[in-house]
């Protein structure tokens, strides 16, 4: 198992990963390679944990940080390799990342009721109270000085 950083040649597997989730579903297309790419390579950076040699996965999952804003864009685990401690790798890299650029607080939403949110909230996010967004994500928040405390 290797975590590095993600590149535009990760694409393929991105979305195949992306596309296996049962919880947080995207609808095909939403979003572009060229979005995806753009999270890349401009607006932030992403982390892939990649198995090798495995016979039928290249990458386990994958999380991808906003540094202009603090937000965390996606972060996703191939639901057979769910429990393994790849999403906590993925999670505590970018959060780190994003809080070494001097954001103080960081953002994302996800689908209430759902593993992820428990994830999130295990992990020391907080729902920030807003209503949901237009997806029916719920906002959550990690505020620096709580993360230095559970991290």
């Amino acid at each position: 198992m290797t975590l590095r950083i993600a590149t535009r040649d990760d694409t393929a597997e991105l979305w195949r990963v992306r596309y296996a989730v049962t919880e947080n579903t995207l609808t095909p297309g939403r979003i572009s390679d060229a979005e995806l790419h753009a999270y890349l390579e401009t607006y932030g950076r992403g982390w892939v944990v990649e198995l090798s040699p495995h016979p039928n996965l290249k990458i386990a999952g994958f999380a991808i940080g906003d540094a202009r804003d603090g937000h965390i864009w996606a972060m996703f685990v191939d639901p057979a390799l769910h429990g393994q401690g790849y999403g906590r790798q993925l999670h505590e890299v970018m959060v780190d990342w994003l809080f070494s650029l001097g954001h103080t607080r960081l953002d994302l939403g996800t689908e209430p009721g759902s593993r992820a949110e428990a994830f999130y909230r295990r992990a020391g996010w907080t729902p920030t109270g807003d209503a949901p967004d237009a997806y029916g994500d719920r906002p959550f928040e990690l505020r620096i000085e709580h993360w230095k405390r559970h991290a």
